[in-house]
């Protein structure tokens, strides 16, 4: 634990804005920076960078999953040029230019202090080294710190490549006597542990092989002690009596995400609602109907019962001529309404390089842009839509936070919709299902 741990301001030392040059031909480094682009040519292969910086895991299912990453001072790890190939494709599927945390903003109950944990707070340089058993049956891999906290010392055993089972990926017995159909998912998992004052955070990246992303947060390590001061309403005692109020406080986590589906940037956004009405005369249930709007200005979009978003592919469509899209599939949150910017669920914004933190965003996007996501729906034409995900925690101490804190997690998926024409893990004797079958009489 780092000495800095001493109140509530957890004294931690500004992040400096400084990012250090690296070369891509070393293999302990941050990473070459690669510039993101409106468009990578569909051609092109799925992950363009050295094979210090290069992840790439064909799973036992027959899935392959390939990308790049590299490693900036405030954001931590990044990934890009992120491509996913199912047996059955002849090609690797570009999903993602980029992805990355936005922010991490913990305001307290007690209205005392907020963090901006990524731009004010040294997330990034707080990455951790991993011992072999936190990455078991994978690698872990040596980043070169940007700013290190250290400078002596800025290389770091702190990424972890690793793939793990996730039980049933289906299962099907149908009216066939004997005969089971089932399959065991794996899954690609890419991590890293970023200690922030107390908290030590698991930024986690699973790649499933079936195609669906999953992206979490957790939160672990240790409630600080010198927040032992809240009062009823705005804590939870810890502790023998009622003497120690750990005080409460929320995490909300922000992901940037810069699709690439087929290798264009020119993707399209959609969302749809259902609404549900009374049985017709004469029906036996009620009746539900989902309607499709296109999002073709910025947007500041709110969850509600049955509304879903996805991003859809305007250069590749599947086996069965339907365009490719990607779902948003949020985890449970708790929304924080004390902020403009956390006001809402999902934001889609055009593309601009500086825009790149969700709150105390330190680019520099000119005079009057604001300096918060909210601030960059201002109506303007979606042709490069970046993605921004908010999901928050309302972190209520227990007892059974101490010690060390359980990881509590926070995320969301992107599931594929209409990515490939048919479950990517379907064995070769269903793979004539597909739509209508013709039964025998």
């Amino acid at each position: 634990m780092r000495v800095n741990k001493t109140s509530r301001a957890r004294r931690r030392t500004a992040v400096g804005l400084s990012v250090v040059a690296l070369t891509a031909g070393v293999t302990t480094a941050a990473g070459p920076a690669v510039a993101e682009t409106r468009d990578a040519p569909a051609a092109a292969a799925a992950a363009d960078c050295s094979a210090a910086y290069k992840i790439e895991q064909k799973l036992s299912t027959g899935t392959t999953w390939t990308m790049c990453w590299h490693y900036e001072s405030e954001a931590g790890l990044v990934l890009e040029n992120v491509s996913y190939q199912p047996k059955g494709e002849t090609k690797p599927i570009r999903v993602l230019t980029s992805a990355k945390l936005a922010q991490i903003h913990v305001p307290y109950d007690d209205g005392s202090v907020e963090y901006d944990d990524l731009t004010g707070f040294g997330f990034g340089q707080g990455l951790m080294e991993m011992a072999p058993g936190e990455c078991p049956g994978g690698t872990i891999k040596t980043v070169k710190v940007p700013d290190a906290w250290d400078p002596e010392h800025p290389n770091v055993k702190g990424l972890c490549a690793t793939t793990r089972s996730r039980g049933h990926a289906y299962r099907m017995q149908g009216d066939t006597a004997g005969k089971v159909w089932q399959e065991q998912g794996k899954d690609l998992l890419v991590y890293t542990v970023n200690q922030v004052g107390w908290y030590e955070y698991m930024t986690e990246w699973r790649f499933q092989d079936d195609g669906t992303i999953n992206m979490n947060v957790g939160a672990t390590g240790s409630l600080s002690p010198a927040d032992y001061d809240a009062g009823d309403g705005r804590g939870w005692p810890i502790g023998k009596g009622a003497k120690s109020y750990a005080t409460s406080h929320s995490h909300n986590v922000f992901w940037r995400l810069n699709f690439g589906l087929d290798g264009s940037s020119k993707s399209k956004v959609e969302q749809y609602d259902s609404v549900v009405s009374p049985p017709a005369a004469g029906g036996e249930a009620p009746r539900n109907k989902t309607t499709r709007t296109k999002v073709t200005k910025e947007l500041a979009g709110d969850a509600k019962n049955m509304r879903w978003w996805r991003v859809v592919s305007t250069a590749g469509k599947n086996k069965d001529e339907h365009p490719r899209s990607y779902e948003f599939v949020p985890g449970a949150t708790s929304k924080y309404p004390g902020r403009s910017f956390t006001k809402h669920d999902i934001y889609f914004t055009e593309y601009k390089k500086c825009e790149q933190f969700a709150s105390n965003n330190i680019r520099n996007c000119g005079t009057g842009a604001g300096k918060s996501v909210d601030k960059w729906v201002n109506g303007q034409t979606l042709t490069h839509p970046v993605a921004w995900v908010n999901i928050g925690f309302h972190h209520v101490a227990r007892d059974e936070d101490q010690q060390p804190m359980p990881v509590h997690w926070q995320g969301f998926s992107l599931a594929p919709r209409d990515v490939t024409a048919m479950n990517p893990l379907t064995p070769p004797e269903l793979a004539d299902q597909n739509g209508q079958v013709e039964r025998g009489s």
